[in-house]
């Protein structure tokens, strides 16, 4: 089989590469424009590019996939893909946290197969593992769908599930999502090529939205109980992190746990060698690794050394 793949972030990069080393051959590449990132904000291309170009594969990164685009450059660039994507002998695309809508003009092409990350209908959209987090759902997964112009909306083809742990936060889930949806990816296609990839439309209820996380969010508050502000510092880790404010100063929270405690919300009721524990609306978190600006991630009792928290409080 021959498959076009279109992604850009580290999960995309993972099942790219296992299609790869199983030994599917992808004559094109698509991802986002490279864009700035570091303290020089140097253009950076995508973990997928990076992968890609290593490999000689063809890449192309067109603003939009729109050829109605408003914007005349991104309609151009619409065009030229669309034009490639047509004179390419492909099978299907599949597609891996691309960012980019793929319009009706491009799902016509081939069969187009995506890699969502959550058990759908629950978790539509954009951010699902934050959200599956920060809502306490106990286990989630990967669902390998057809797609549609609806968001999300396709139907089912493979689908598997794997707990979420106490521990676990957007990061560490990230990853043991990601490669399990390359492993998956592989056996889909594996199906398709010998034409026994069967797909169900998704039930109708359960459906849930997983809006895009926006930076305002890490924004803790503490009159919130205790085991829902620890949910959002899991599910805030690593983007866009957790913080709190003292004495004004943006104090980002990377690890918590809920605790017995009661007080005034946002009074530190200890800072010591057993961590810091802070009143919530209702009970208590303690928070056991801690960044100041410009500082690095500490544990909290070496990050209590640099920023005394004793008689503070959590606005």
């Amino acid at each position: 089989m021959k498959l076009v793949f279109a992604g850009t972030p580290e999960f995309a990069q993972v099942a790219l590469r296992a299609l790869h080393e199983a030994g599917f051959e992808i004559p094109l590449v698509l991802t986002q424009p490279d864009r700035p990132a570091g303290r020089g904000m140097q253009l950076q291309a995508s973990p997928v590019k990076q992968y890609a170009l290593a490999q000689g594969m063809e890449v192309i990164q067109p603003l939009s996939l729109r050829m109605d685009a408003k914007d005349p450059q991104r309609a151009e660039e619409a065009r030229a893909a669309h034009a490639r994507l047509q004179a390419l002998d492909y099978d299907a695309m599949v597609v891996a946290a691309y960012g980019l809508i793929l319009p009706r003009s491009t799902l016509d092409i081939r069969p187009c197969i995506n890699i969502h990350g959550s058990l759908l209908p629950r978790w539509r959209g954009a951010a699902p593992i934050h959200r599956a987090i920060e809502a306490g759902d106990r286990e989630t997964g990967v669902t390998i769908m057809g797609m549609e112009e609806g968001l999300d909306t396709g139907p089912m083809m493979l689908i598997e599930r794997i707990a979420i742990e106490d521990g676990d936060t957007t990061g560490s889930l990230h990853d043991k999502l990601a490669a399990l949806g390359g492993r998956m990816i592989v056996e889909a296609m594996r199906k398709l090529a010998e034409g026994q990839l069967e797909a169900v439309p998704q039930p109708e209820e359960g459906v849930t939205y997983a809006a895009k996380i926006a930076k305002e969010e890490a924004k803790l508050d503490v009159a919130l109980p205790a085991e829902l502000l620890w949910r959002r510092i899991r599910a805030f880790n690593p983007f866009p992190g957790a913080y709190g404010l003292v004495d004004g100063v943006a104090v980002k929270i990377w690890q918590a746990e809920p605790v017995a405690g009661k007080g005034e919300p946002g009074q530190v009721l200890a800072a010591d060698a057993q961590g810091i524990v802070v009143a919530c609306g209702e009970g208590a978190l303690r928070l056991n690794e801690l960044q100041k600006p410009g500082g690095k991630r500490l544990a909290a009792t070496e990050f209590l050394k640099g920023f005394p928290l004793a008689g503070k409080r959590f606005s």
